[in-house]
């Protein structure tokens, strides 16, 4: 993946959830104020322009997702149902007593500035690599901080995660929190996803759970992306931004196992898929 540049990925998934606000019916689906704080966030940090914008909110720009949904059917409005997936697991890590929010490749998202000034008890981290999360600081500057919302810029690819958060003097490492995953695993290298679970295992306390999507596995072992799988691995290598990893519904059980963590006898969302996409929930 791309480091020395601010994620495209991320960048194209904001714009998403943008264009999703102004398709029909997706209002009941979306996180309530996500679309314009999203909209705002990609402007004020420079990532687009306002023209950018604007075109993403028009009816063009729906016709256009729609036409190209061939491609990875149903993960357009897929972006959406990820969305409220992942803010609805942290709100229910909340209500069961979390007091800490981790969103790890955070990208241009906006759950944490919106959720933090109604949860003023709960401490919000955002993990993302610097040349993202500098853009992404400047535009939540600009939008205002939240005295409880707290933006990290590193590459764990040189810096363990438990290391970058007990190096911060406000994450309690004993503490139940909940970790948001979203969009990320597939962008790994295998050994590399791993180690991320045990080191949020080792980093969280009892209770805590982890919210995460994930990219179901062909019989070969290669990610599973739709009837065109080979055309959709081939732009995101050449686009820099491959994916490098993928797991099956029947395995997911057992690698979270092997590494920390294991799922609630009620966690159906764990087989659950939308779009292309897995919805996976650990519980520690």
């Amino acid at each position: 993946m791309q480091t020395a540049k601010p994620s495209k990925t991320a960048r194209k998934v904001a714009l998403n959830i943008v264009t999703l606000g102004t398709k029909r019916g997706m209002e009941k689906v979306l996180p309530s104020g996500i679309v314009d704080a999203t909209a705002k966030l990609l402007v004020e940090s420079g990532a687009v322009g306002r023209k950018a914008v604007r075109f993403s909110r028009s009816r063009i720009a729906v016709g256009i997702y729609l036409a190209f949904d061939w491609m990875m059917p149903g993960q357009f409005e897929a972006f959406a149902h990820r969305k409220a997936f992942c803010e609805r697991q942290v709100r229910k890590g909340i209500e069961a007593g979390a007091s800490q929010v981790l969103v790890l490749g955070a990208g241009y998202d906006t759950l944490g500035w919106r959720l933090a000034p109604a949860f003023a008890k709960v401490h919000f981290f955002e993990i993302d690599h610097p040349a993202t999360a500098r853009l992404k600081a400047k535009g939540i500057e600009a939008m205002g901080l939240p005295t409880n919302l707290h933006l990290l810029a590193e590459d764990l690819d040189e810096r363990r995660l438990v290391d970058v958060l007990h190096a911060n003097a406000t994450w309690n490492p004993i503490a139940p929190t909940v970790i948001v995953a979203e969009g990320l695993l597939m962008y790994l290298p295998p050994d590399a996803v791993g180690v991320l679970f045990e080191q949020c295992a080792a980093a969280t306390g009892a209770g805590s759970r982890m919210a995460f999507t994930y990219i179901g596995s062909r019989s070969n072992g290669r990610p599973d992306a739709g009837p065109w799988t080979w055309l959709i691995l081939w732009l995101l290598k050449i686009g820099g931004e491959p994916w490098l990893w993928s797991i099956s519904a029947e395995e997911i059980l057992l690698f979270l196992n092997e590494h920390g963590w294991t799922i609630a006898k009620d966690q159906t969302e764990l087989i659950d898929k939308c779009g292309i996409e897995f919805h996976g929930i650990a519980i520690k």
